[in-house]
Formats: C-alpha cells, structure tokens, sequence
C-alpha cells in the first residue's frame, strides 16, 4: 500500500508498511497510478501510450524498472509486517492514569466536553484519601512496570492543589519500596496560578500542560472566567512566568482549541509563539455538529489548507532561526513507536484508565459520566477485566475503516471515546477526526521531506527526487 500526494511543490509518496517516504519526479509519480505489484519484466505498452506524449519513452521505461527494483527490495509496496503482531494484542499493565483531582472549575468554557468541568455528575473536589487509593491501585495493577505516569486533570486541579501535593508526596513515599517511578503531569487553566503553585509544579512535574487558544479576541470568545470576563490578561503573564522559571530540560505546552470561529488557526499558533512559547498545540474541537461553533466535514478544505499554510510557515520560521514545536506537525520518520504502539494507540481503558473524585475507574477521562463504561471503583475493590480486555482488543486489524487506510500506523485507529461518543462504537473510526489527522500528517511527512532536502550534498538532490 503506498499513499502519494502533492505539498509544497513537492510529489510526496509514503510506503505504508514500511514506513518509508519518496521524494519523487513528476513521471514518477504519474506512473504510480499504473504501476503497482506484481510489476511485469517490462513496462506494459498500454502505461507508455499513456504518458508519451509528456516523457520520452526510454525514460518512462527506465522509471518504470526502478519502481519494480524498489518494490522487489520491499521498499515500496512493502510487505505488512505488523499485521502478525496483532495476534497478540492482550491485557497489559496499567501504567497511566487520568486523575480527576477536581470536577470543578472557575472557567466556563463554552466547548468543554467536561460540561465546564464537572462532568455531569456534579461539582465535587477528590478527598486526598481517594487520591492516594487511586496510587496504591496504580502500583498495584502496573505489575512490573517501573516507570508510571500520572496526570492531575479536572475541572481545574488548582481548586484542590491541597489534594494534588498529598497525592504527590504519597506517591514519592511509595517509590522505593514498591520499585516504581512517577511521572507527574497537571493540566490547568492558570486562573489560581501564583508562586507557590508555580514553584510546585516547576519541582514535581515532568510536564504542565498550559490552556489557552492562541490570540486574545480567539481566547476570550470561548474561555470566559465564571461570571463572563475574558481569560487572556489573566492567565497569559502567569504562563510566561511559569515557563520563564521551569527547567529546560522538562517538559511543557501550550494547548489550544480552534473551532469555526477561527479556521484561520495558524494565526493563533503563531500569537502564541510571538508570546514567548515554543512548545505549541492547537487542535481541533470535537463536539456534536449541532453547536454553531462545531467543525464540519464542510469545513475540511479550509482547515487543510491552514494546515497546510501552517506547515509552509513553520518551515519558513525554522530558515529565519524561529524554531518551535508544533505538536501535530512532531513526527519520527526514522524510528517512530514500536509495533505494538502501532497497533493499539494511547492504550485507552487497558494500559491507561481514568479516576474521579468519587472513586470511579473509566477508560480515559472523555468516557469520564458515561455509566456503561465504568469500569470499577477504588473503595468498592472492583475493576472490569472483561471491559480491559476489550479495550486491549481495540487495535487497527479490528477496526474495518483502518485496516486499509494509509494512515493508520500513525493514528492506530484514532481516539477511542471519539468513536463511541460520534459513531457509536469504539471500533467505528469517527470521520472527521480522521481526515484532521491524515492532514496534519500529510503536513508532518512534508516538513520532514524539505528539511531532509535541505541538508542534502547538491550531488544528491536529484536523487532525491526520484527516491529517497
């Protein structure tokens, strides 16, 4: 299976299973419509009437034995080498949890999935007992996993920060002698952000995760504080301290939300690099289409285009030494996640479950009110190892829209509550959010290509245009 496509003035084609790109010529990429396995000893006739009127014959011939050479070294039109891993998807450790230290918030955002941050279950702050249950379960179901990794989410966690340093200095006292390592990770909103929570989170966790949508106007449509006053002055200069004081060597971002108000995203992404950030997402809403505000499939050639606008100016930023991270766009062509990570994704409700703050166990934290997708709960003992086992079986060979899509050992079959939430079953790809990710992909593969061609000898090039 090969995907090709034109970007930038490139002419990109990606081999899917073996993960390799091509940066190829015109002829070339005109004689992939024709040219798939199995390839005959020469080109067919019918191929070179096709396109001799635009290339010479000989040149058609001898693009079309290159294209069969690589096909033979499975260099193109490779083999699925994955498919066969699929066979043991299984139960794994649990090694991250979603711990909802708060169901409540000080921001009314109008998109929120959280129904502004309590879930529908109502507003309610975890006790710092069920906080440290929710450690000694995770150690307990990770098994021999050392390494765990634990993300503070509300609402708002800074409304319990009280809660969320017990739940730290409980799991930094379990550590040595259970042999487990955490990794700490608080999303927050920044209203409550002063110096005390700042030097917190700057000392216990790996990561911090800052919301905010881009440009002030962008912002405060749809990030209003309780009581309708915009966001933007208030949390902004608390971002900046925080980021200006946090150690370079751990990890942050800045994360957005754009919706049909704003397909001109780019801009925010950019607002919020000119602000001083450099590690940035901004990712699309999703949410029913009844809401004025919802992206549609209507809206898919104006977001592609941003994307792709997006991608050129990223590029144009690395050249003038304006170098940031934009999330969607970070892509590893020469590694990348092992198969198993291929197959199965985010390990939603298997390797990774979410808690609330009445002990409730779900998938992740978007399955978070949804009764039949409860899985247990911390005070009662209990967890659903059939609905573990389901989610372990949630992988691409399972779901019929992936198998045969190119995309999917980047996506592994897309978000699991997505799915349900929009189409009804997990194993039911929601359309949208996967023509958003080819996209974004696409742009991703691109931007790699360009900066591999920047770096080339001027004696490669050429080569490089036909494969590479």
């Amino acid at each position: 299976m090969i995907h090709k496509y034109q970007m930038n003035g490139l002419y990109i084609v990606l081999d899917v299973n073996s993960g390799g790109v091509h940066l190829v010529d015109e002829l070339t990429y005109l004689l992939l419509d024709d040219a798939a396995p199995p390839f005959a000893d020469e080109c067919p006739e019918a191929v070179i009437q096709k396109l001799k009127d635009r290339f010479p014959e000989e040149e058609i011939r001898d693009c079309y034995q290159e294209l069969k050479e690589l096909a033979d070294q499975n260099m193109l039109f490779a083999n699925d080498e994955y498919e066969k891993y699929a066979r043991f998807a299984a139960p794994a450790p649990v090694k991250a949890m979603c711990l909802h230290i708060s169901h409540d918030c000080n921001m009314r955002c109008r998109y929120c999935f959280a129904s502004t941050g309590d879930f529908g279950t109502g507003r309610k702050l975890m006790p710092v007992e069920t906080g440290k249950l929710a450690i000694d379960f995770l150690i307990e179901k990770s098994q021999n996993r050392k390494f765990l990794e634990l993300d503070f989410f509300g609402g708002e966690p800074l409304m319990n920060f009280n809660a969320v340093k017990e739940v730290v200095r409980y799991a930094r006292s379990r550590e040595a002698e259970s042999g487990k390592k955490f990794r700490f990770t608080l999303t927050t909103n920044g209203v409550l952000l002063d110096d005390e929570a700042i030097d917190f989170i700057n000392s216990e966790m790996s990561n911090v995760v800052l919301s905010i949508d881009g440009r002030q106007a962008v912002n405060d449509r749809m990030r209003p504080i309780v009581g309708g006053k915009g966001s933007y002055d208030v949390i902004l200069p608390k971002f900046r301290k925080l980021v200006a004081q946090r150690d370079k060597n751990l990890d942050y971002y800045v994360r957005g939300t754009f919706t049909k108000y704003n397909l001109d995203f780019a801009e925010d992404v950019f607002s919020l690099h000119d602000a001083g950030f450099d590690q940035i997402s901004v990712e699309p809403v999703v949410c029913d289409s009844k809401y004025p505000y919802a992206l549609t499939e209507e809206d898919l050639p104006a977001i592609a285009a941003e994307y792709e606008r997006l991608a050129v100016k990223i590029l144009e930023n690395d050249r003038a030494g304006k170098h940031f991270n934009f999330f969607h766009f970070m892509i590893d062509l020469n590694a990348g996640p092992c198969a198993i990570k291929r197959l199965k994704g985010c390990g939603c409700g298997n390797e990774y479950v979410a808690v609330t703050p009445d002990g409730d166990i779900y998938p992740c934290h978007q399955f978070v009110g949804i009764e039949e997708y409860k899985m247990g709960n911390l005070e009662e003992g209990t967890f659903n190892e059939d609905m573990k086992y389901q989610f372990s079986q949630s992988h691409i060979y399972n779901k019929p829209k992936c198998r045969d899509c190119w995309a999917k050992f980047y996506c592994s079959g897309g978000c699991n509550a997505n799915n349900y939430q929009y189409q009804g079953d997990i194993l039911e790809s929601h359309t949208l959010s996967c023509e958003l990710q080819k996209k974004r992909l696409e742009c991703a593969v691109m931007i790699q290509a360009v900066k591999k061609l920047e770096h080339l000898a001027p004696d490669e090039t050429s080569a490089a245009f036909r494969n590479c």
